[in-house]
């Protein structure tokens, strides 16, 4: 197995069994993929990558920054928020399962092999076109292009057809993409990049795909949930997802009701406010069986 996975060029995308481990030189291994997630215990991808439920993407829709970074800093997660990004086509909350790719400036003689390796394995296009053909629905395409705008663009709207027929989700990408005005006629598909720019993708290569990357000040691994809001995103470890959509919604349940007492004169906004005393937790508590929701808040 290989274990030096920064030492990367790009192999086959595809079909993991059908390659030697220790050709996976852009790519970790699926028994990485575990190894380097081992807090996630549910199901995953055949190729190692974590698989977090539709059913808990679709919970995580309305997850706002401030509320998953509560989860995360409880949790020791300090560096998954990244902000600063140009949205294209903004709307609903992006959401969904990472795959990762990072890029690095161009070495001749490194690249030669990346080329060497992907007319091997039969790929069609340029470098940046591989990274598409793995995707499954629900994906989010993550890349590290080393925040490069001139010379720095993913994807044009040809690629970003390609990215959404496969995921039918988003890109963020720490670089930049062009022909923004075809890819805002993408319904649907929502791009966090730093910057546009009608040049090119030059002078790059592909250097790692489904590995560790960074993002600004964020860590990502292949099968985090990422999830776009106006304040940037957040990219959340796998086995906390459905925490943070548990947290959330308790967090819109508590609002819910406490903008009821306030309206109703109940409660005052100093009581709402505060800690909540017993009295209130159980009514709180009584609403929500009534409402049919199985969450509770804890009474002391």
């Amino acid at each position: 197995m290989n274990r030096f996975w920064f030492l990367t060029v790009p192999i086959s995308c595809a079909v993991l069994s059908v390659i030697p481990a220790q050709a996976q030189l852009g790519l970790f291994t699926k028994e990485q993929r575990i190894e380097f997630t081992p807090d996630w215990h549910g199901e995953r991808f055949p190729d190692g990558r974590p698989h977090v439920a539709d059913s808990v993407l679709a919970r995580l829709q309305g997850v706002t920054a401030d509320q998953a970074w509560d989860v995360l800093e409880d949790a020791g997660y300090k560096n998954q928020f990244e902000g600063g990004w140009k949205v294209i086509n903004p709307g609903e909350r992006l959401v969904g399962r990472v795959v990762t790719a990072v890029f690095m400036p161009r070495r001749p003689d490194v690249d030669s092999v990346i080329k060497a390796n992907g007319k091997r394995e039969n790929r069609i296009g340029d470098e940046n076109s591989w990274i598409i053909d793995i995707l499954q629905p629900g994906d989010v395409l993550v890349v590290d292009l080393f925040g490069k705008i001139r010379y720095g663009t993913i994807i044009g709207d040809n690629l970003a057809t390609a990215i959404y027929a496969k995921s039918h989700n988003g890109l963020i990408v720490n670089g930049a993409v062009r022909d923004v005005t075809g890819i805002q006629e993408i319904r649907g598909f929502q791009v966090y990049t730093r910057g546009l720019d009608p040049s090119a993708l030059e002078n790059t290569m592909l250097a790692g795909i489904n590995v560790p990357i960074r993002i600004g000040d964020a860590t990502v691994m292949p099968g985090d949930i990422a999830i776009g809001d106006p304040e940037g995103v957040t990219f959340v470890p796998p086995q906390l997802a459905e925490k943070v959509a548990a947290d959330s919604e308790m967090d819109h349940l508590v609002d819910e009701w406490g903008h009821m007492m306030l309206r109703e004169g109940r409660y005052t906004p100093g009581q709402i406010d505060n800690r909540w005393s017993q009295e209130m937790i159980e009514q709180f508590n009584a609403w929500l069986e009534k409402k049919g929701s199985k969450l509770r808040m804890p009474v002391e």
